[in-house]
C-alpha cells in the first residue's frame, strides 16, 4: 500500500470512528432532552463498519495486528523467516475464509435490495466495501508470505 493510500485509510477510518462517537453523543443528548435521533444506531453501524474494515487493512499492511511471538522470538535466520511466512499464510487462509463467506452472503442477498429500517441504508454497498477490504488484506498477506518482515 502506498504511503498516501495508507494515510488516507487512517484518516477515513479515524473520521468514521469520530463520526460514530459524535452521532452517539448527539443521540444521548437528544434522549435526555426528551427527543430522539432516529436512525442513530444504523448510522453508527455504517461508521463502525467503515472504521473496522479499514482498520483490518491498516493493521495487516503495517504488520501491527495481534501476533504471538513465543516461538519466533527465539529463532533466527531461515527458521524465523519461514515461521513468519507460515504465520502470514495462516492469517491469509483465515481472511480467505472470511471473504468466501461474506461473498456467499452478498451473492445470496444481492437481489434482495436490503435497506435498513429507519434510514434506508443500502446494506449491499456496505457488504461490497467490507469484501473489498477483506480482499485487499488478503492480497497484502499473500505478498507478505513471499516477502517476510526484514
Amino acid at each position: 500500500m502506498t504511503e498516501r493510500l495508507y494515510k488516507a485509510a487512517i484518516w477515513v477510518g479515524g473520521l468514521a470512528l469520530l463520526a460514530a462517537a459524535l452521532i452517539d453523543t448527539i443521540a444521548v443528548f437528544a434522549r435526555n432532552l426528551a427527543s430522539s435521533l432516529h436512525g442513530s444506531i444504523e448510522l453508527i453501524q455504517v461508521a463502525v463498519l467503515i472504521a473496522g474494515s479499514l482498520g483490518l487493512v491498516i493493521a495487516v499492511s503495517s504488520r501491527t495486528h495481534a501476533r504471538v511471538h513465543v516461538i519466533s522470538e527465539r529463532l533466527e535466520g531461515a527458521a524465523k523467516t519461514w515461521l513468519d511466512r507460515l504465520a502470514s499464510a495462516a492469517v491469509a487462509a483465515f481472511f480467505l475464509c472470511l471473504l468466501a463467506g461474506s461473498l456467499w452472503i452478498a451473492a445470496d442477498l444481492w437481489d434482495g435490495h436490503e435497506l435498513s429500517e429507519v434510514m434506508s441504508v443500502p446494506w449491499r454497498l456496505l457488504r461490497l466495501f467490507a469484501n473489498l477490504c477483506f480482499f485487499v488484506a488478503l492480497l497484502i498477506l499473500l505478498r507478505q508470505c513471499w516477502r517476510p518482515k526484514p
